[in-house]
């Protein structure tokens, strides 16, 4: 709680889904001087935006959680788009707050920027051993730099910036929306809406046969907001909840969880993605004694049961 009294927060992303997750953490843990930046009022990419909104706010910390961000079908239609975006924020951002006197940067990357193939589980000190998968590694190389950024900049000018690694993100307010969401909530979205209109068949992207890491928003939430109090280091860390599950199982567990009953259609022209993802989380816990406390679950219950109300 004494932590953040007093300290003025920068939280970038702050009006989406994890940004707000961390913003209620933040007040929950004393923080009274927290500004959400708006794309509409603040131009991320523009370092004379950032400067204005530096000398207005004057903070302490800036947690940067802003992303043009999709599932697999929107990094296909956007390569450009989320390569240049996520870049260019993040080195306008870091290299302002540099130059400004900011004490603290949390960079907050992606599961993305890890190799194709690396080996599972996922350890940080893996994460150069080779090219991420290709329909999402413009937008995981862009992020991937915030890395880059943060080591050089520690090294040649004591800044103290940090990089996360989280990986995929669900949970109650996610994006529902089929042409950029991922695949939770696009899956809770398809049981769900066929139920409602009646239809006797989902369709589902690839074989089923890739495997993915998910944590609850409110852990991935609580990890960063951990790191930003006790870390302080060059290392890059994971935020998850170190558990593997396939696609097909994951298919299964939401639509027996939603009450669907009708037939499971596997598109296989469509792309798997990165064909397995599970991270050693075992750096979070040595370095800030982050766990994740949500059970897969539990979370997903919860999701599906927001997702009906809203």
């Amino acid at each position: 709680m004494k932590f953040w009294q007093n300290k003025k927060v920068v939280v970038t992303g702050g009006a989406g889904f994890l940004g707000q997750a961390v913003v209620a953490l933040l007040k929950e843990r004393g923080a009274k001087h927290i500004f959400v930046p708006r794309s509409k009022h603040v131009d991320l990419k523009n370092s004379s935006a950032i400067q204005r909104m530096l000398k207005k706010e004057q903070p302490d910390i800036i947690l940067h959680l802003a992303a043009v961000v999709g599932g697999i079908g929107a990094n296909r239609e956007n390569p450009g788009k989320f390569f240049y975006d996520n870049l260019i924020m993040g080195v306008e951002l870091m290299e302002q707050a540099r130059q400004f006197g900011v004490k603290k940067f949390v960079a907050v990357g992606t599961i993305c920027a890890y190799p194709k193939f690396a080996k599972v589980p996922f350890k940080e000190e893996d994460l150069w051993n080779g090219y991420p998968e290709e329909t999402n590694a413009p937008y995981g190389l862009a992020k991937k730099m915030l890395l880059v950024q943060a080591q050089a900049y520690r090294q040649q000018y004591g800044f103290n910036a940090i990089y996360l690694l989280p990986v995929n993100l669900y949970g109650p307010a996610d994006n529902f929306k089929p042409e950029s969401s991922h695949v939770i909530p696009a899956l809770i979205k398809k049981c769900c809406d066929a139920i409602k209109n009646n239809d006797k068949e989902i369709v589902v992207w690839g074989t089923g046969k890739a495997t993915r890491e998910f944590l609850y928003v409110d852990d991935a939430a609580r990890g960063i907001v951990l790191a930003a109090e006790k870390y302080n280091g060059p290392d890059p860390v994971n935020i998850g909840a170190g558990f593997e599950i396939s696609i097909k199982d994951l298919v299964q567990l939401i639509v027996k969880l939603t009450g669907f009953k009708g037939k499971i259609t596997w598109d296989k022209t469509k792309p798997d993605g990165q064909p397995r993802r599970c991270l050693d989380v075992s750096r979070a816990k040595k370095y800030f004694g982050f766990e994740a406390k949500v059970s897969f679950e539990e979370g997903l219950k919860k999701t599906i049961e927001w997702y009906k109300n809203c």
